[in-house]
C-alpha cells in the first residue's frame, strides 16, 4: 500500500499517523531519536509493509505486474491498491475521501516539523497536487507512476504500468478490498 492505504489504517492518534506516514524516510532499528508516538507509527508502518509483502493476495498481484515492472512490481501494486481504495472509498468509510484527504493534509502539515527533510518536501508536493484523491482516477495513477519512474534508478519500467491495471482492474480491486479487510483484522489483533 502507498500513502492512502497507510493513512487509512493508521488509527486516530496524530503522532502515530505522522510516524506511519514518514516511516519510509526513517532508517535503522534505533528509533530513540523519535517521540514514543512517532516510534509507534514507524513500527506500525513496518508491520504493515511486512504483512503486505507476505500476503498471498499481494504476492499474486505482484506476479501479474512482474513482466511489465520487474523488480518494481511491488511499487506499482502499492499504487494500484491506493487506486482501488480511493475508487471504492465509500465502501470502506463514511467520511468522504475529499474530507479525509483534507484532514490528513492538515494534520501532516501541522506536524511537518517533526518529519525528516525529504518527507517534508514530498508532503508539499502531495498537498499541492492532492495525491490522495487523485489516486481514484487512472490519470492520477499514471502521473504517480511517471513521477516515480523519473526518480528511481531503473524506474522507467513503471511508465505505462497503469495499462496492466486497466487490463486486470476488477481483479486488483477485488484483491485489494479483501486484503485491506485482512490487514485491519491483523492490526486489531496486534493491539
Amino acid at each position: 500500500m502507498n500513502f492512502l492505504g497507510h493513512l487509512l489504517v493508521s488509527g486516530k492518534e496524530p503522532l502515530v499517523i505522522v510516524g506511519n506516514f514518514m516511516a519510509d524516510a526513517v532508517k535503522g532499528r534505533d528509533l530513540s531519536a523519535w517521540s514514543p508516538g512517532l516510534q509507534e507509527g514507524i513500527r506500525m508502518h513496518r508491520r504493515i509493509d511486512s504483512y503486505t509483502d507476505s500476503h498471498p493476495l499481494t504476492l499474486r498481484g505482484r506476479e501479474r505486474l512482474r513482466d511489465h515492472c520487474g523488480k518494481y512490481a511491488g511499487v506499482a501494486l502499492d499504487l494500484f491498491y491506493d487506486h482501488a481504495l480511493a475508487a471504492n472509498w465509500n465502501e470502506l468509510r463514511k467520511e468522504p475521501l475529499a474530507d479525509f484527504a483534507r484532514r490528513m493534509y492538515t494534520l501532516l502539515q501541522a506536524h511537518a516539523h517533526l518529519m525528516p527533510d525529504r518527507t517534508q518536501v514530498m508532503l508539499g508536493y502531495m498537498v499541492r497536487n492532492d495525491w490522495l484523491t487523485s489516486y481514484a482516477r487512472m490519470g492520477g495513477i499514471g502521473r504517480a507512476l511517471a513521477g516515480l519512474a523519473s526518480r528511481v534508478p531503473g524506474g522507467e519500467v513503471l511508465r505505462g504500468a497503469e495499462e496492466v491495471l486497466l487490463d486486470h482492474r476488477d481483479l486488483f480491486v477485488e484483491e485489494c478490498l479483501r486484503f485491506i479487510g485482512d490487514l485491519e483484522k491483523h492490526l486489531a489483533h496486534e493491539e
